[in-house]
C-alpha cells in the first residue's frame, strides 16, 4: 500500500468499479487508507461482500454492462454522502486468446461489452454527478495493450485502444466543468485475471518477463498507487493522460 497521504481526500467519496479483486481491490484499499468514502461494485457478491466489511464500506452487487446497477451505484454516491468525488473504472477481462480468424462474435461481444461499453457506461453517470458539482477526478484502468498491438487478444487490445478514445474525449468535454479524467495503462501485473491466464504453462511467464526491463511483474498496489495520485490534488493540472505503468515494457 503506498505511504503517501494526500490530507485533501479525506472525507471525499469515491466509486470503484471491478472493487473485490486485482488492481480494484488495491484501489479501493488506499482510497480507504486516505480516508475516503466508498462505494464499491463488483459482480462477485462473496468477495465483494469480504472486501466491503473489512473496509467498513457499501458494496453493490451488479456488472458494469448494466446501465441500471451503474446508475444506481452513482445515486448511491449521491443519495449517501450528497456527491461523487472521484471514479476509478477498473473492471475488465482478458478474454480468452485466439487469432483475429478464429475469435467468434461472443467472444468478441463479451471483452468489448464489459471493457470499453463498461466504461462507456460508467463515464457516463459519473460525468453527470460531478458535473453537478463543477468537480471530480475519474481513473480509468486501460492497458498497454492500448498503445500497442497485441496478438491472440484482438478484442482486448480494440477495448483498450477504445478506453483512451474516451478518456481523452471525456477530458476535452469535461475540463470546463471542473472534472478531469485520465487513464493508467498497467503493464503485467500480478493479479488473479493474470494468474489465470499463467495457467498455460511456464513458457508464458517466462515471456512476459523476458519483456519487461525490470524483470519482475508490477503489483496491483503500484497501479493503484498511481490511480490514487491522479484523483488527487497534486495531479489537479493533468487531464486526458493516459500514464504508462509497467516497468519500462513499453519502451522497447
Amino acid at each position: 500500500m503506498s505511504a503517501v497521504e494526500y490530507p485533501d481526500m479525506r472525507g471525499k467519496v469515491a466509486l470503484v468499479t471491478g472493487a473485490a479483486s486485482g488492481i480494484g481491490e488495491a484501489c479501493a484499499r488506499q482510497l480507504a487508507a486516505q480516508g475516503c468514502h466508498l462505494i464499491l461494485l463488483d459482480r462477485d457478491e462473496q468477495r465483494l461482500r469480504v472486501l466491503s466489511e473489512a473496509l467498513e464500506c457499501v458494496g453493490r452487487t451488479g456488472s458494469v454492462v448494466d446501465e441500471a446497477a451503474v446508475m444506481a451505484a452513482v445515486e448511491l454516491c449521491e443519495s449517501r454522502y450528497g456527491r461523487l468525488d472521484y471514479a476509478v473504472n477498473s473492471a475488465g477481462i482478458a478474454g480468452q486468446p485466439a487469432a483475429i480468424a478464429e475469435t467468434s462474435l461472443d467472444a468478441w461481444r463479451e471483452v468489448i461489452d464489459i471493457n470499453l461499453t463498461g466504461v462507456f457506461l460508467c463515464l457516463k453517470h459519473q460525468l453527470r454527478a460531478m458535473h453537478a458539482v463543477g468537480a471530480g477526478a475519474i481513473v480509468n484502468i486501460a492497458s498497454g495493450a492500448g498503445l500497442i498491438a497485441t496478438p491472440q487478444l484482438s478484442p482486448y487490445c480494440a477495448s483498450k485502444h477504445g478506453v483512451l478514445g474516451l478518456t481523452r474525449t471525456a477530458a476535452m468535454e469535461s475540463a470546463t466543468a471542473g472534472v478531469r479524467v485520465n487513464a493508467v495503462l498497467p503493464g503485467s501485473t500480478q493479479t488473479p485475471m493474470l494468474e489465470a491466464s499463467l495457467q498455460q504453462g511456464p513458457e508464458l511467464k517466462n515471456m512476459i518477463l523476458a519483456s519487461i526491463p525490470c524483470g519482475r511483474m508490477g503489483t496491483a498496489d503500484e497501479i493503484a498507487a498511481a490511480a490514487v495520485w491522479l484523483c488527487s490534488a497534486q495531479a489537479s493540472y493533468v487531464n486526458g493522460h493516459s500514464l504508462v505503468v509497467d516497468g519500462g515494457t513499453l519502451c522497447r
